[in-house]
């Protein structure tokens, strides 16, 4: 790949590659691709059906599981049968075998938000982030940490509209998050043990449309975001100067994860919320899922080492 100068935000030419459809699901709000490497089966969430999706590559099947309320986010647990799930208004365990949830806690009781973006640290504990449910948006969520004895703490990060792009560098030390509205992907210390220095900018997004979603950290300690609203999943590398693109054909790229063989699949969820009649008409594959194959390389994704009581 030959060295193109380039601005943060716009990659060059070299660096973009396409992304196909792979399942035309049409979720409202497809969100929380996640890979097992455990089972080889790639999971994802339609948030507003309050659905759980798992797809099978070794043989082309999909099944999904009804959820008590809207499913926003969720972790692998060690046990693979296991997930920790972050719903609408609490964290609880699911048994994918029994089809039982476990309540964990209740999360912002009494505001009017709902859990939505989340990841695990690379020391097994799950970090997430709350949205708010009102009109206009407010900043009056939060990021949480799922500590492995299950107690919940606040991190101390500026309060979000909409917390998304939760991601952990490489060997751990980098965190990164964003609230979606105000277009920029935000970095801080994240620290072993659990505290946090440094909050600053990462990166901006200089193209006319889209807003950072959900994010995915990739063997070389590139981020890449999908970018709501901009039909593309952008790659930066650790300096926050973007280096390649992925192109989806569909408006609503929400998350990302890395599968397949040595992880070298990029699986992109997407959304059909908020589009009119006619925007759906030009975008019928919205809500399904895409895969694109760069260059790069995912890392195992890291799983909750926290266990029921």
């Amino acid at each position: 790949m030959s060295a193109v100068p380039r601005t943060p935000g716009t990659p060059g030419k070299s660096g973009t590659h396409p992304a196909t459809l792979l399942l035309d699901t049409q979720c409202a709000l497809g969100e929380g691709a996640t890979w097992c490497a455990n089972t080889g089966r790639f999971y994802w969430t339609d948030i507003e059906s309050a659905q759980l999706w798992r797809y099978d590559p070794s043989d082309g099947s999909s099944t999904f599981w009804r959820m008590p309320e809207r499913l926003a986010t969720f972790a692998l647990c060690a046990d693979p049968n296991v997930l920790l799930l972050g719903l609408a208004s609490h964290l609880a365990f699911f048994d994918l075998t029994t089809g039982e949830t476990r309540h964990i806690v209740d999360v912002e009781p009494g505001l009017n938000t709902r859990v939505n973006d989340g990841r695990c640290d690379r020391q097994g504990r799950f970090v997430f982030g709350t949205k708010d449910e009102g009109a206009p948006l407010r900043t009056v969520g939060g990021f949480y940490r799922l500590n492995h004895d299950l107690s919940l703490e606040r991190l101390p990060l500026p309060a979000p509209a909409i917390s998304n792009s939760i991601a952990f560098s490489p060997d751990g030390t980098t965190m990164y998050y964003c609230d979606s509205p105000t277009r920029e992907i935000r970095a801080c210390d994240y620290r072993a043990d659990g505290s946090i220095a440094n909050d600053r900018l990462f990166t901006t997004l200089t193209d006319a449309t889209g807003e950072p979603d959900g994010s995915s950290v990739d063997s070389d300690g590139g981020l890449w975001n999908a970018q709501w609203g901009g039909k593309r999943v952008v790659r930066y590398g650790p300096d926050g100067v973007a280096t390649e693109r992925v192109d989806v054909p569909t408006a609503q790229p929400s998350c990302v994860a890395f599968g397949g063989a040595q992880r070298g699949t990029l699986y992109i969820t997407s959304a059909r919320v908020g589009l009119d009649a006619a925007a759906l008409a030009d975008d019928s594959h919205a809500g399904g899922v895409f895969v694109a194959t760069p260059t790069r390389h995912g890392l195992p994704e890291p799983v909750f080492q926290g266990a029921p009581a």
